[in-house]
């Protein structure tokens, strides 16, 4: 027997025998469902012959046979209720446990998220990809019509989704095109870095979506519930379905603020803050700006995340004011970080170092935030140096900036779109997916080994549309992506190092070294950060204008 656990009431597995039926009661199962008809397989055992055992064992059966393939709504509605009534947990079977997790999926439906429905199946090794559609719609067998067609459809309307979009129309002005995302609000994000230092204010990082869905390109304000890759097929929430001839997926990533034990009810108070949500980096300032003395910690989760710089960037600009308001020798700086380096592309750390030194911060590296007090002001870490036991140590703090640990979003992780890691996956030079040859990824959520920055997006949003032309014209992929990003880290206010780089930490410098070195702490760096890249990114990465980001080509020896 494979018996993979589904829920505490239901458990799936493929075809068993009478002679399994003790070992079923002894595993603690108090009734049995049959979904195989009798006789499908030579060598399949009665329902009899289980139902006999069954009574020997004390345990009560169902017959409730599915033809494969054939999964009727009265099935599933039926077996949602056997679960209801039968004695649990119940131990359910067919040929391979597929049908019995498809019972339990649709019937489900109306109760769970389509998320959670298909990361259970998935996890139990159960691919719910045939029914998907069904589970959107509560269980129920929707029409095979499509709402919507569109030559391309985007997912996502963030950096990459809107630049891309824009790139595209400025190719092929007559491409009929699909942003798919529910949001009212864009935010430029590089920008909640400078409102935790007092430079911004938050409503200057803050756009409507309207106004900047490109010209003559459909906006469709719905969340995406599922994809039918192989029908061409993106699923809404509310089963509306919208088909494309090609795909490009840009949601971002997903911030997990329940990972972190406590951390959601604390958030915004108790000096709980982070620069990773709009609402809360006019908080980060506040409390930095009013701190006199204290232990103040710096958090930072392991990779994947959004911006790498990001964490430590808070803790230079609250350094520097601390330091220019005189009070920072009564400050404690602690920066937890759950890596081991304090930055990933050498190049960059020594002059990071000498702000570590000036600060007087300490780096606490392989420290992971594991839970969070806020009332008793205390933070729990894991800590797992290299070659050593886990252990955990929990930290006073007066104030706390923390990064949540970041995921890919719950509709990518359990579509056919991902990798085993969650991400999509795609080829990291041409952006396109490595099993789906019509669907391409950008920003965040694709698993190319890049900086997760909205410069990496900038440069990434021509590649797409380039290949995307390419495409369509029946030619192969035309240009090709480095693996660029870039992280100006604000060391200090008037001040910055501009990491730009690309796979393999490669340095990729925008500027001749006599005009910007980017391994040194810079005011024309600042300059860029403050003044020049906010209206290039409002009016020029959005309106597809791609200034200093010319798409690679690959040459025929490539």
């Amino acid at each position: 027997m494979d018996i993979k656990t589904i829920s505490k009431r239901l458990s799936v597995t493929p075809q068993i025998t009478a002679a399994d039926v003790l070992a079923i009661a002894e595993a603690g199962f108090r009734a049995i469902i049959c979904n195989r008809p009798d006789g499908e397989g030579a060598d399949q055992p009665t329902f009899e012959e289980i139902e006999t055992a069954a009574k020997t064992a004390g345990l009560e059966t169902l017959y409730l046979p599915i033809v494969s393939g054939k999964v009727g709504d009265d099935d599933a509605e039926k077996f949602g209720d056997a679960l209801d009534t039968l004695p649990g947990p119940v131990l359910a079977y067919c040929r391979t446990g597929t049908r019995s997790a498809t019972l339990w999926s649709l019937s489900q439906a109306s109760k769970m998220s389509t998320t959670d429905i298909l990361a259970t199946t998935k996890a139990a090794g159960y691919d719910m990809g045939g029914v998907v559609r069904r589970i959107v719609n509560g269980g129920k067998t929707p029409t095979n019509t499509t709402d919507a067609s569109y030559e391309v459809v985007i997912v996502g309307a963030g950096a990459g989704g809107i630049s891309v979009a824009a790139s595209l129309k400025a190719r092929k002005p007559n491409l009929q095109i699909a942003i798919i995302d529910p949001a009212d609000i864009h935010y430029y994000q590089p920008g909640w870095t400078l409102v935790g230092g007092g430079v911004f204010h938050a409503e200057e990082t803050a756009k409507t979506m309207g106004s900047l869905i490109p010209r003559d390109v459909t906006w469709i304000k719905s969340a995406v519930a599922a994809f039918e890759p192989k029908d061409n097929v993106v699923i809404l929430d509310g089963c509306r379905t919208v088909g494309y001839k090609r795909l490009i997926v840009a949601p971002g990533l997903k911030l997990n603020w329940n990972g972190i034990e406590g951390l959601v009810e604390t958030l915004g108070k108790n000096g709980v803050t982070s620069n990773y949500r709009y609402d809360l980096a006019p908080y980060t300032w506040k409390l930095v700006s009013e701190m006199k003395e204290g232990k103040a910690l710096f958090t930072q989760p392991p990779m994947p995340i959004k911006c790498a710089g990001a964490p430590q960037k808070a803790m230079y600009l609250s350094g520097d004011h601390w330091h220019r308001s005189g009070t920072l020798k009564d400050i404690d700086i602690q920066f937890m970080n759950a890596g081991g380096v304090l930055f990933g592309v050498k190049e960059y750390v020594p002059a990071l170092e000498k702000y570590i030194e000036k600060y007087d911060a300490t780096l606490n590296f392989f420290h992971n935030l594991k839970s969070i007090d806020g009332e008793a002001k205390k933070a729990t870490f894991t800590v797992a140096k290299p070659d050593t036991e886990k252990t955990e140590v929990t930290v006073d703090f007066d104030m706390i900036h923390v990064v949540p640990p970041q995921v890919a979003p719950d509709f990518i992780r359990v579509s056919p779109l991902a990798d085993a890691a969650g991400w999509v996956d795609v080829d990291q030079s041409t952006l396109r997916h490595k099993t789906y040859e019509n669907i391409w990824s950008l920003g965040d959520v694709m698993n190319a080994p890049n900086a997760k920055t909205a410069a990496a997006a900038r440069v990434q949003a021509p590649v797409v549309a380039e290949n995307v032309c390419a495409d369509i014209d029946g030619k192969s992929a035309a240009v090709q992506y480095n693996g660029y990003g870039s992280c100006p880290l604000t060391v200090e206010r008037g001040k910055i190092v501009l990491a730009e780089f690309g796979y393999g930490g490669k340095l990729l410098p925008s500027f001749p070294k006599f005009l910007l070195d980017g391994t040194k702490p810079t005011r024309a760096a600042w300059w860029l950060k403050e003044t020049a890249l906010p209206p290039v990114y409002w009016k020029a990465m959005l309106r597809g204008r791609e200034w200093m980001v010319k798409p690679e080509a690959i040459s025929a020896n490539s």
